[in-house]
């Protein structure tokens, strides 16, 4: 027992519990009680507990040789506890005007007690690092939190000399701890507690009259060197055993993974100062290496490619949900960012870059299955799409061999990509920068003229043809690509946007070069053009969508505009048998001849009246009844 290792994180523990069970709203009644249900869980656990009954059980004592995580961890959640219930002590004393002196009085007792709890875990903290049983990592975790609980509670009674270098003793320990990390989330976890401790020498600076209060670092420099072996007992030697701890676990395959890759935005670093996001962010950097490996290993449309651009977009929504917790937290509960270097780019800034990652991957993933949809048509995949590069033939002939649902499939993808760039042009990040904003506008306009053209085929590729409709959209169209070519003209972009960082102007996750312009131009022209020759076929331009029941010659494609043509006689002429659904044929030459010999009134007749000229049917008169009750009755049967 004596030869185990105790692994005893503190702050790790103290703020995963804080963060999970009200402190991340400051709702302190919450996390006493938890505190409180948590101790006598392990108080039973232990076997701790002072008996049943009236009959008071005294424990044995306490010593390095008996000691587990377990008793670690219960000394420091009574200091938690006792701590918690401190604080809201006093904040119920600035509400009460009545018992208000009584309540910070216990408040005080209660602050004594918690820092009694943490001077004995930090006690059996050394005795357990002095026979070889924690790290020297774990004993300095410990020796800050007594340090931060220890400077709070001489703050809270204005002792802020004092308060002062045991905070900035403490905060130049977590600069150790962060230096000298073996992962992105213990550096985060420093982070933190570093944001926590930086307003709170400020002030302590503030109110003993620095004239420099605002310099959190320069405070620390000139105090934390001098005072921390006065702090903390061997302070030296333990930061030396740290650094040697960890070159000695340095080379292991498990802490590369666990180390994040520096985020960048305009060439500034992205901080991530938060555990939890570094949890997620591991995740996100994880499904991008899987998705630069398929990309390798098969092509980019293959459904491998898509499940990888999926498993990217899962953990980067995680991320999102992790970061908008933290924007609400901090938001409800009135605190700012107050990272040390950096720290303009707060939780509000990660989030909202969080988001743009968001957003650039789901847009590649929907540009994916738009590229994957076209290739997949092979009999019209040569000439459809303006991304492909070819003109498009005639609508008549694409719609034998096109499925009619495959526009109408890309018309919902091309509004997913919309919703995406129009989020994305919605973001304060992106707002800040005038050439991306242009960027971001060029490729919404360039989204909605591929819109506007697959839109137009799925118009004309209907049982009822749109022809208008399909005209008017390409016409739409048109103008789209005029809107882009404005917005691109607005920033200077690179030569080549496919090779284009998050840093650049240009949004690299859509790359829109020149040519992808004047390529949709040409393609929406000669589309217009097909059209146009298509809907003149098929009714003469008509607004109707009703079709002709015979093929007219093209010599008359013009003249039939101004002049009826009996058609069904022209084919009596030629020999040919007269159509069905053919007009009815114009008089002969002996019926018009007839009808010139009959008056005078008659000659003045226009053709128009003599081709209207029709014998009608001739109506069977009903005939009378033979007999019976109808004879007799007459006219009230019908009868005149």
């Amino acid at each position: 027992m004596a030869d185990t290792v105790v692994v005893f994180k503190a702050l790790q523990l103290a703020n995963e519990q804080r963060n999970a069970y009200g402190l991340r709203y400051n709702d302190f009644a919450r996390y006493r009680k938890h505190c409180a249900n948590r101790t006598h869980r392990l108080r039973s656990t232990l076997k701790m507990t002072h008996g049943k009954g009236r009959e008071f059980k005294k424990l044995p004592p306490l010593t390095p040789e008996m000691v587990k995580d377990g008793h670690l961890q219960l000394l420091l959640l009574e200091a938690e506890r006792a701590w918690a219930y401190s604080q809201e002590l006093s904040a119920q004393a600035l509400v009460s005007t009545a018992n208000a002196t009584t309540l910070r009085h216990s408040a005080t007792g209660r602050f004594r007690r918690a820092v009694s709890w943490s001077t004995q875990l930090l006690s059996l903290c050394q005795s357990l690092f002095a026979a070889s049983r924690l790290s020297a990592a774990h004993l300095l975790q410990v020796s800050i939190y007594t340090l931060i609980l220890n400077a709070r509670f001489l703050r809270y009674r204005d002792e802020f000399d004092d308060a002062l270098v045991q905070l900035s003793v403490a905060r130049g320990l977590l600069d150790e701890l962060a230096n000298n990390a073996e992962t992105s989330r213990e550096q985060a976890l420093a982070a933190v507690f570093a944001d926590e401790v930086g307003p709170e020498i400020r002030y302590c600076a503030h109110e003993l009259g620095r004239a420099k209060a605002y310099d959190v670092d320069g405070i620390v420099a000139e105090l934390a060197g001098k005072h921390r072996n006065e702090m903390v007992e061997g302070c030296d030697a333990i930061i030396e055993k740290l650094k040697a701890e960890i070159e000695g676990e340095k080379g292991g395959a498990g802490s590369s993974r666990k180390k994040l890759a520096e985020l960048s935005w305009e060439g500034q670093p992205v901080p991530v100062r938060n555990p939890e996001l570094v949890d997620v962010l591991l995740k996100v950097q994880e499904a991008e290496t899987r998705l630069e490996d398929s990309s390798k290993k098969s092509a980019g449309s293959s459904k491998k490619g898509i499940a990888a651009y999926d498993a990217i977009l899962l953990a980067l929504s995680d991320a999102e949900e992790v970061a908008r917790k933290l924007v609400e937290a901090q938001q409800l509960s009135g605190s700012t960012s107050t990272g040390a270097a950096g720290g303009t780019r707060d939780i509000h800034f990660v989030h909202a870059y969080i988001v743009y990652q968001l957003l650039s991957r789901r847009i590649q993933r929907d540009l994916l299955l738009v590229s994957a949809l076209l290739s997949s048509d092979s009999p019209a995949s040569s000439s459809r799409g303006p991304s492909k590069g070819a003109s498009s033939p005639s609508t008549t002939t694409d719609q034998q061999s096109v499925d009619v649902r495959l526009f109408p499939a890309l018309v919902k993808l091309l509004d997913t990509v919309l919703q995406s760039l129009t989020q994305m042009r919605a973001l304060s990040i992106v707002d800040d920068s005038p050439d991306l904003a242009a960027g971001v506008e060029a490729r919404v306009a360039f989204t909605k003229a591929r819109r506007c053209f697959f839109l137009a085929r799925s118009y004309a590729a209907v049982p009822v043809r749109r022809y208008a409709e399909a005209l008017t959209l390409i016409q739409h169209a048109g103008i789209h690509v005029r809107e882009a070519q404005a917005s691109i003209s607005l920033y200077s972009a690179s030569e080549d946007e496919g090779n284009a960082t998050a840093a650049e102007p240009a949004p690299a996750h859509y790359p829109l070069p020149p040519s992808s312009l004047q390529q949709l131009e040409s393609t929406l022209a000669s589309e217009a053009l097909t059209l146009k020759r298509t809907w003149f076929a098929f009714n003469g331009g008509a607004a109707d969508a009703v079709g002709r029941s015979e093929k007219k010659p093209l010599f008359f494609d013009v003249a039939l505009n101004y002049v009826a043509l009996d058609v069904g006689r022209l084919r009596g002429r030629a020999g040919l048998e007269p159509l069905e659904d053919a007009a009815p044929s114009a008089p002969t030459a002996a019926q018009v001849g007839a009808g010139k010999a009959q008056g005078d009134g008659e000659k003045k007749a226009t053709a128009r009246e003599a081709r209207e000229d029709v014998e009608e049917p001739e109506v069977e008169k009903p005939q009378p009844a033979k007999g019976g009750l109808s004879s007799l009755l007459g006219g009230w049967w019908g009868r005149s």
